[in-house]
């Protein structure tokens, strides 16, 4: 089937579906200012409307239109929200929220993932936003980006504080996710997982770009992530394809707790 590309939706090429099959792209940039982020490398600093729009309203207008085409396919394999930018950034979080809303009235899943967490004690208990809470349960699972290195990521919300908002998040009723990625060290990553895993529904776990890692250490890594299980119930985790390459570990000889690109939390019974 030929790749889906929207001008608000599109099929990501193979490496980044392995966060989703479709992602939104309202924006480029970031303003996070994270080292290791190749937006940085690009010169991508601010955050822009992508040239497709004309304004924002043309940008909603076109990914209602984009949506409704493609419901069915969307309602199956979810949307994300996004790669080319940080959704909750102050510049953007508005227009995140009024696109996650149209996928809620449709029934589509969606999934966030951000390094800000400024946002969620307004989303969770402010009054205006009491509505979204109901209806979005069902349909939006929210992800962070957890490295344990906050002088890496200078205008993120610390670690710690994207920890916390996870967890309010997961006790008010919404899966969460969180991504290991880049794995700066291997103590740093563990320590993410164990300081969430009980209010965590499923890791994706990434190598820095261009980065060569020791295969044996990347064995040991992944053994012991497996072998972490939280009190409550079993934790999915999705180690990415580079990873399991520089390993030498065929996905196939993972665990029952390992899920491929294609696994759909929202359907986990």
């Amino acid at each position: 089937m030929k790749r889906f590309n929207g001008k608000a939706i599109y099929q990501p090429k193979p490496a980044a579906a392995e966060f989703s099959k479709y992602i939104c792209r309202f924006y480029y940039g970031c303003t996070c200012g994270c080292t290791y982020c190749a937006h940085r490398r690009w010169g991508w600093n601010t955050v822009k409307l992508n040239a497709h729009f004309k304004d924002e309203s043309h940008a909603l207008e076109l990914f209602e239109k984009e949506l409704r085409a493609n419901l069915q396919e969307l309602q199956k394999h979810g949307l994300m929200f996004c790669i080319s930018t940080d959704p909750m950034l102050d510049e953007v979080w508005e227009k995140t929220f009024d696109a996650v809303d149209l996928c809620v009235k449709d029934k589509i899943p969606v999934k966030t993932l951000t390094k800000k967490a400024d946002w969620v004690e307004d989303f969770l208990y402010a009054e205006e936003c009491t509505f979204y809470l109901k209806f979005w349960k069902r349909y939006v699972a929210f992800g962070f980006t957890l490295t344990g290195h906050d002088e890496l990521e200078p205008n993120a919300s610390p670690n710690a504080e994207r920890i916390e908002a996870m967890r309010q998040l997961h006790e008010a009723g919404f899966k969460t996710w969180s991504s290991i990625e880049p794995v700066i060290d291997f103590s740093s990553a563990i320590d993410m997982i164990v300081r969430t895993m009980e209010f965590c529904d499923l890791y994706k776990i990434g190598l820095l770009s261009g980065k060569k890692y020791d295969a044996q250490t990347l064995k040991t890594f992944v053994r012991f992530v497996c072998a972490m299980q939280p009190k409550r119930k079993t934790m999915r985790i999705y180690f990415k394809d580079s990873l399991l390459r520089q390993a030498g570990i065929e996905r196939e000889r993972l665990p029952a707790n390992c899920v491929d690109r294609d696994y759909n939390m929202f359907y986990e019974k």
